[in-house]
């Protein structure tokens, strides 16, 4: 087992040291990363966290974060619907579904789909009178971005449990056109893998995740190599129940989570959040995110009930947004 660990934490240490290789000394790479709806959260349980959520998923919400939870999940099936209603009239639809097999670990499908809303496309006006410089081409009915993957997970042992994505990641940006009226389609589509573990400290639930997302080749376009957002999470969640009330009731928790991000895109960031769970049924929650220059806090809710042998899970998140519009999520899952 400590085996199994270490080399884990050195394949981690590896890949983020390889991060940081592909910026240029001394300099911090900001926004220079394409298909960046991958670091959108659809996830209402997370965002209403900060995002703080890499050491607290578990089942198929988890292979949107950190891939391992998947393997802490208790029933058969698990299937989420997420939906975000993101700014400037973007819109995220996905889902998860896993399967519990037992000794032979959980496999997971994922979608998930954006739509861009209504994009006006233009190209150069050739004529040297023209008052706008550009012609209007109407709107584009080709741009959105997608992705669709697989994932494994399994527990190594009740302590350690390691899972992974593959995925693929495609964005349509349209088609440029260009003055002697030639066109060039603006389409991208990579193989993109995800990787996490989980690891119980034995000390309470005091717990950590570890995950590294969007690990792909460069993109060419137009000549230039672009890179995925890869971003490397490490996180850690405990239950402040079991100190206030080590004999507390299973059906109530107040998890308190920390995650810290290093992308290479951004800077440094951390995230914030706690979930007060009463009854077995009811769910509150709220985070911060620093680092951010339109977003900070967040809160949600959300309701658990088991019908029939079956678990119904509806969750709903409100995110405050700086400039533009405040966000909104809401997603429903269910456990058989």
């Amino acid at each position: 087992m400590k085996i199994v660990l270490k080399i884990v934490l050195t394949v981690f240490a590896v890949l983020i040291f390889s991060i940081n290789g592909y910026s240029q000394v001394g300099l911090n790479k900001l926004a220079q990363s394409t298909m960046n709806f991958q670091l959108v959260s659809i996830s209402p349980k997370a965002s209403a966290m900060g995002e703080a959520y890499y050491a607290v998923g578990e089942g198929a919400e988890s292979i949107f974060y950190n891939p391992a939870g998947l393997a802490k999940m208790d029933n058969t099936f698990n299937v989420v619907l997420d939906y975000t209603q993101w700014v400037a009239d973007i819109n995220y639809i996905g889902g998860a579904a896993s399967w519990n097999l037992e000794n032979y670990g959980v496999v997971g499908i994922s979608m998930e789909s954006v739509n861009y809303g209504t994009i006006y496309g233009t190209s150069l006006d050739p004529n040297p009178g023209s008052q706008l410089g550009y012609i209007d081409n109407g709107t584009l009915s080709n741009v959105s971005a997608y992705s669709v993957g697989i994932s494994y997970a399994k527990a190594i042992s009740e302590e350690f449990s390691i899972g992974g994505n593959v995925r693929i990641a495609g964005q349509n940006l349209g088609n440029n056109t260009f003055v002697d009226g030639t066109t060039t389609k603006n389409d991208a589509s990579k193989l993109v893998f995800d990787a996490g573990v989980m690891y119980y400290t034995g000390y309470k639930d005091f717990r950590f995740g570890m995950a590294i997302r969007n690990f792909s080749s460069n993109i060419i376009r137009e000549e230039i190599y672009e890179q995925l957002p890869l971003t490397f999470t490490i996180g850690t969640a405990i239950d402040l129940m079991d100190l206030i009330n080590p004999a507390h009731s299973p059906d109530n928790s107040l998890t308190f989570a920390v995650d810290f991000l290093h992308s290479n895109n951004y800077s440094e960031r951390f995230n914030i959040g706690a979930e007060y769970k009463f009854l077995g049924m009811i769910a509150l929650r709220g985070g911060y995110q620093t680092n951010r220059s339109i977003m900070s806090w967040s809160a949600g809710v959300g309701f658990n009930k088991n019908i029939g042998g079956n678990e119904v899970d509806v969750n709903y998140s409100f995110s405050k947004m700086n400039v533009f519009k405040n966000v909104n999520r809401l997603s429903i899952g269910f456990g058989f």
